[in-house]
């Protein structure tokens, strides 16, 4: 979900005379400048810059595998999520209507992998000011639209399940997609102000463009500290703090109560969901997590720039992407109404002779004109 990437090559490449020295990077998102280069650098930092060994070449390449993975499984995936939300009646629920938002977002971030992938291979963005300024755009849309999309998914699981009564009247398709639309404007204010501030920039020291938010040179640092801190406390924690209080209740209500409606397949039905959405939940944080701590203590402390430290920030970046693709997966193998669609949509003829199968099968053990004999076949009365 989320996050493009900075060539850190080129900080390595990089000279910096003594005194201030500019930050700078190619990134298109939010993890711009993740190492911010001060005046205070020391002689083992300087000698680190100079280090062209420290970066394998094959890290480029590798980034690129996944993320080329990424953007077949993801777009394919979620367009075939929303395929199905649209196609079938019976898909249409609130949670549904969620899983769309989320699909949607994830699939609109997948788009950006190819634009992602050639920047590594080229070091350099050459796609133009206004891909730019896309680019940047969809990744905080879709940071901010998955994890508020998530939090509302969350907030929906403890009503449905803590205030039963209520959640007839709440919880319906069309509130879920007024919703989203909220989700949507709410993220516009981030989004817009990444499209204005976002744009391209040639660096003087190597001649290759990056695509970056511009801040203004003179409070650069402050600007991006306080970008970063704003993203870590409105698009992580205050969310993954309403999500935890909301399954902490649920979990609970769910150990002190057998049964949670009036029959056990409705309340068989209610606990599936609310464990598909868990899980859901849980792979978005631990995919998340990673990259939001590193950018953070980069953003308050000094970061390492070994080879580790190096490999830990590009693990950190795919891992996050990787999310975008694993929610159909989730569906496909955790929710049996996702996992029959699915298979209805790829293999319509087999569905089709299975469901005429069943349905002659039924029809004959059913049907009064027949009896069962003690052999087990069926004769005519």
């Amino acid at each position: 979900m989320d996050a493009p990437v900075q060539i850190f090559r080129d900080e390595l490449d990089s000279t910096c005379v003594p005194g201030p020295c500019q930050p700078s990077s190619t990134s298109s998102s939010w993890t711009l400048g993740w190492v911010d280069y001060d005046s205070n650098a020391t002689g083992n930092f300087e000698d680190t810059q100079h280090n062209h060994t420290s970066i394998s070449p094959s890290i480029p390449i590798i980034i690129t595998a996944v993320y080329s993975v990424v953007f077949v499984v993801g777009l394919v995936g979620n367009s075939l999520v929303m395929f199905v939300i649209i196609r079938y009646t019976k898909m249409k629920t609130a949670t549904n209507i969620y899983i769309f938002n989320l699909a949607m977002a994830d699939a609109l971030v997948t788009t950006t992998m190819p634009f992602q992938s050639t920047e590594y291979l080229m070091n350099s963005w050459p796609f133009g000011d206004v891909l730019c300024k896309i680019v940047i755009s969809i990744d905080y849309y879709n940071m901010f639209t998955s994890i508020f999309t998530l939090t509302m998914m969350s907030v929906d699981r403890y009503i449905a399940v803590c205030h039963p009564v209520k959640a007839l009247d709440f919880r319906t398709p069309l509130k879920a997609k007024i919703i989203n639309i909220c989700i949507w404007l709410l993220s516009s204010s981030v989004g817009i102000s990444a499209i204005v501030l976002g744009g391209t920039k040639v660096r003087e020291d190597t001649a290759s463009t990056e695509c970056s938010l511009q801040f203004p040179d003179r409070d650069y640092v402050w600007w991006d500290i306080f970008m970063k801190i704003c993203v870590f406390v409105f698009a992580f924690v205050i969310p993954v703090l309403i999500i935890i209080v909301c399954y902490t209740l649920m979990i609970l209500r769910l150990k002190s109560v057998r049964l949670l409606s009036g029959s056990r397949e409705k309340d068989r039905n209610l606990r599936r969901i609310t464990r598909l959405v868990l899980v859901v939940v849980a792979v978005f944080i631990i995919c998340w997590t990673p990259i939001h701590i590193f950018v953070l203590v980069e953003a308050l402390g000094d970061v390492s720039h070994s080879t580790a430290a190096v490999s830990s920030y590009y693990f950190c970046i795919a891992l996050g992407y990787t999310n975008s693709s694993l929610n159909p997966i989730l569906y496909a193998f955790l929710d049996e109404n996702f996992k029959r669609c699915f298979k209805d949509f790829c293999f319509p003829f087999k569905m089709r002779m299975d469901r005429q199968s069943t349905s002659r099968v039924r029809n004959t053990v059913q049907d009064p004109a027949y009896r069962r004999e003690a052999d087990g076949t069926n004769k005519p009365v």
